[in-house]
């Protein structure tokens, strides 16, 4: 399960995130980039966070540790940005932190990728619907040599459909995957050709682990899912559906 321990400081704002991350410590003395839950984004983005770094765990791509990250209120009272101080004030209790990997530097062209990682990270991106991988944006560090596949948020765009009612897992297991954007498009075919490898590691006992690391307070309840416990079966019917469904989603098409 995700730790949770308590943030001690807040360092400093990173503005180049649209939801206003910003790096703290916290009382195992590490330091994370947090994650807030009153930033404009909502709780939803925090929960594709979760899922899909722990569905990247299971699949072999490196992607930082997390912790959740229980926030006092009362460290507003010493920051001197009005911004600021609403986002903490506005984000009490339990926030996301994403282990902050000192000294990384971005992914760019001059990198080149071990074509089996590419292709994994393709092949997850595609299977959660993840629209913002692009080159404008690769999401992607380096740190010590190692890539590391971040910011997930932007993933698993059917929860966003759920307050108009429950939505189709079928539907979402056939939906085509745009890779034309994509960072490792060229890498479709590795894709392909490690997609049964890789569903095979995603069974819904799995998903259904991934889902308990979700804590109960993230999973805002929804038509015919008041409960945590039943909002995460629905993110189970619709991961499994995407797994082990039609495969008009697979990069290039099937294998």
């Amino acid at each position: 399960m995700v730790p949770t321990v308590a943030v001690t400081r807040y360092v400093t704002p990173l503005r180049e995130g649209g939801s206003l991350p910003g790096i703290v410590e916290a009382e195992d003395l590490g330091t994370y980039v947090c994650k807030f839950r009153g930033a404009g984004q909502g709780l939803k983005v925090l929960v594709a966070e979760l899922v899909v770094a722990a569905l990247a765990r299971r699949l072999e791509i490196p992607t930082p540790d997390q912790v959740l990250l229980d926030l006092d209120p009362s460290l507003a009272r010493y920051e001197a940005d009005e911004e600021v101080q609403d986002l903490l004030n506005a984000s009490a209790g339990i926030n996301l932190g994403i282990d902050f990997l000192p000294g990384s530097f971005g992914f760019d062209s001059s990198v080149e990728p071990d074509p089996s990682l590419a292709g994994r990270v393709l092949w997850l991106d595609a299977m959660t619907a993840n629209v913002d991988r692009s080159w404008r944006n690769p999401n992607l560090l380096v740190w010590r040599g190692v890539l590391y596949a971040i910011d997930h948020g932007a993933s698993l765009y059917f929860h966003y459909s759920w307050p108009g009612g429950p939505g189709d897992p079928a539907r979402f297991a056939r939906q085509p995957y745009d890779v034309t954007e994509h960072v490792f498009a060229r890498f479709a075919a590795q894709a392909r050709e490690q997609d049964a490898a890789l569903a095979g590691l995603l069974e819904p006992a799995v998903l259904t682990e991934v889902l308990a690391e979700v804590p109960d307070e993230f999973l805002e309840p929804v038509p015919e899912a008041e409960t945590p416990a039943a909002v995460r079966e629905r993110y189970v019917a619709f991961l499994a559906a995407r797994v082990d469904g039609a495969r008009e989603w697979l990069p290039g098409g099937a294998a």
